[in-house]
């Protein structure tokens, strides 16, 4: 869904027969069209989500309406916990796994909060349900060794050198594929060795960069001006035509890097970001430093790489990290 366009309630309704019959109006579908819509735009310009994270948001509510259509309750206020609770057993049903069920509830409680702070309703029937759970399963991490191999890329033409500079920087700094493929020149501080992102929520962080990053990256910086297609494109990281790349373009050029420097696999963006945050707990044992180096909200999810053994206890950047050699200045506190 482009969570640009109004939601018109029409191409979601529980009425939409898929035998060849006609689609037939309901005449209290929940929540409204009005409602949704307030909903998304307090989304996108209060919570300042992302487009695609809007979009989930709208697809969960939107399936909360099919599943409430033939419950027909006339308004939100008439909504219970049952209602809930049997959506959540039809979906269940259907297939869902219980991550697609979490994430489901989770829409539809932060809908009812939103309704309550509108005082569409008086009590949240979302209240004390919970979805099943999914066993959580362990990221996929490279080992050091392999990890190395992946930063042998050779040549020295342009490609080469923002391809060596853009795996460095994943695993440097343990960035989000959204996260580097956004960074703009200026967010690059040469004489700091930092690079400040911008994460989820559009909450910015500044991180360090390690010795070998910094100088792939001043190699890719002496030819990126030559490729730009004009001034006035500011991304750090450039496509072949000279515009930002695209998140699927750095998709598929680290795809393609992994099998050519022999590694056996196919690596995504976010292997090199598990991989990162793996080594730094291994030669740290600072979850919660990783915890800030890494951005997440809450220590729960940084907690998911404790599987590992860790080895000794180092408190500066330098240490912790395989591919760095310098000091982190004002290390997070834990």
């Amino acid at each position: 869904m482009n969570t640009g366009d109004a939601y018109t309630g029409s191409d979601t309704g529980p009425e939409a027969e898929g035998n060849g019959g006609s689609a037939k109006q309901t005449e209290h579908y929940l929540p409204s069209a009005s409602q949704l819509n307030s909903f998304i735009d307090y989304l996108r310009y209060e919570r300042v989500l992302s487009p695609h994270t809007v979009a989930a948001y709208t697809r969960d509510i939107k399936r909360f309406g099919d599943c409430l259509g033939p419950m027909t309750p006339n308004s939100l206020e008439q909504i219970d916990s049952l209602h809930i609770r049997q959506c959540l057993a039809q979906l269940h049903q259907s297939g869902l796994s219980g991550n697609s069920l979490q994430r489901w509830l989770s829409s539809v409680r932060a809908f009812f909060r939103f309704a309550q702070r509108k005082q569409w309703l008086n009590a949240d029937p979302s209240n004390g349900i919970s979805a099943p759970r999914s066993a959580r399963k362990l990221p996929s991490v490279l080992d050091v060794d392999l990890a190395e191999q992946l930063m042998g890329i050779s040549g020295d033409d342009w490609l080469a050198r923002r391809d060596r500079a853009m795996v460095e920087l994943f695993y440097s700094s343990g960035l989000r594929l959204a996260e580097l493929a956004s960074l703009d020149v200026v967010d690059l501080d040469i004489s700091e060795a930092t690079v400040t992102v911008t994460g989820k929520g559009r909450k910015t962080r500044t991180v360090p960069v390690g010795r070998q990053a910094l100088s792939r990256l001043k190699e890719w910086l002496d030819v990126r001006d030559q490729k730009a297609l004009d001034e006035s494109v500011n991304a750090l990281f450039l496509s072949q035509r000279g515009n930002r790349i695209s998140h699927r373009a750095i998709q598929q050029r680290l795809s393609q890097l992994s099998l050519k420097t022999g590694l056996g696999q196919r690596v995504n963006p976010h292997q090199l970001r598990h991989s990162f945050a793996s080594h730094m707990l291994e030669s740290s044992g600072d979850l919660r430093a990783v915890q800030e180096l890494l951005g997440h909200a809450n220590l729960s999810t940084t907690q998911i790489y404790t599987h590992l053994d860790f080895q000794h206890l180092a408190r500066t950047y330098d240490k912790a990290h395989p591919r760095a050699s310098r000091k982190m200045k004002n290390p997070p506190d834990k």
